[in-house]
């Protein structure tokens, strides 16, 4: 089980990548009403190898086919599309390819009954610029729905070592939190909409201020009002499939919790004058920039939640990773 002191200071900068579930909780499949682990270490580490293995082979080929089978939910959204920006960026072989190493990992497996079974493994990676003791943790969340499945990453967060909280424990094992439970400020089902509508200019309550909440919501509101170009935000819940919410019991009565949201970026320049579309967008899109240029986000959040009845900054944000997935223009 990993065990680790509670958070200290945020991370400042949102993980943009190309690395480019349903609900937690007790679920009855085919008379499936054992609580079992959802995977042995050995499991987890096959799990863990093989989708290095297959990031690997995509990054370097820039083929997204070779991590499909590897990838789901949010992370497999912005994974595959990245990959398919780069094979129109940059077809053939990857120059730069660096292979992805992921080691020291640590399993926090929860037990549940039937499918879907998750698990997270917390990993040190060679992709930091940093050493020693203050290098950032991978904690990717790996997911599968049958038995004649394969293992998927659906979400991936980069915290520090202090933003990674004590996860509660039952017999040895990892305790998972219902989508629907109510012993947080926010029950995890409910956090992609109350997120949204943050975004989109409700109150701030529950949401701890920082880069990832207020700082993220002043930016936009500043690049709406550049000169000669008009930029408009639509944020939407995903919580149906392998984007739905994965939550974790912590042992200060919390939850550490991953879930997934949805955002469309729409800007309009002035009249005789066309949006500045990057390569990497413009590999993504369809139709013809005229004026108009409307990209497609997912983003992945990890959150700290309190227990209810905190009485404020219920919900910290500590990890967003997110990236075009499509664009439209007109």
């Amino acid at each position: 089980m990993r065990r680790l002191r509670r958070r200290r200071p945020l991370t400042a900068v949102v993980t943009t990548t190309v690395l480019a579930l349903a609900a937690s909780g007790c679920v009855t499949v085919h008379g499936e009403l054992e609580l079992l682990p959802a995977a042995t270490k050995s499991e987890a580490e096959r799990a863990l190898a093989d989708f290095t293995a297959a990031y690997n082979k995509s990054d370097k080929a820039n083929d997204p086919a070779f991590s499909a089978g590897r990838v789901t939910g949010p992370l497999g959204e912005i994974n595959q599309a990245g990959l398919k920006s780069r094979s129109v960026t940059s077809p053939g072989n990857n120059a730069n390819h660096r292979p992805l190493e992921l080691t020291d990992a640590k399993f926090v497996v929860p037990r549940k009954a039937g499918w879907p079974r998750w698990f997270v493994a917390d990993t040190d990676s060679n992709r930091d610029t940093d050493q020693g003791a203050g290098d950032n943790r991978w904690l990717l969340v790996f997911v599968r729905n049958g038995a004649d499945q394969l293992w998927e990453v659906a979400y991936l967060s980069v915290l520090t070592p202090d933003e990674i909280p004590v996860f509660a424990a039952d017999s040895g094992y990892a305790v998972p939190v219902p989508a629907d439970s109510g012993r947080l400020v926010v029950a995890p089902k409910d956090l992609g909409g109350r997120f949204a509508a943050f975004l989109q200019g409700g109150e701030q309550a529950p949401f701890a201020a920082g880069p990832h909440t207020t700082a993220w919501r002043e930016q936009r509101q500043r690049s709406a009002k550049r000169a000669g170009l008009a930029t408009q935000y639509l944020d939407r819940a995903e919580n149906s499939g392998d984007f739905a919410p994965l939550a974790l019991a912590t042992e200060d009565g919390g939850a550490l919790v991953f879930f997934a949201t949805r955002f469309f970026e729409r800007q309009t320049a002035a009249q005789g004058y066309r949006p500045k579309v990057g390569p990497e967008v413009k590999a993504l899109m369809t139709g013809e920039v005229r004026n108009t240029v409307t990209k497609e986000w997912v983003t992945s959040q990890a959150v700290l939640a309190k227990p209810v009845g905190a009485d404020r900054d219920g919900i910290t944000v500590v990890s967003r990773l997110q990236g075009v997935t499509a664009a439209v223009g007109s």
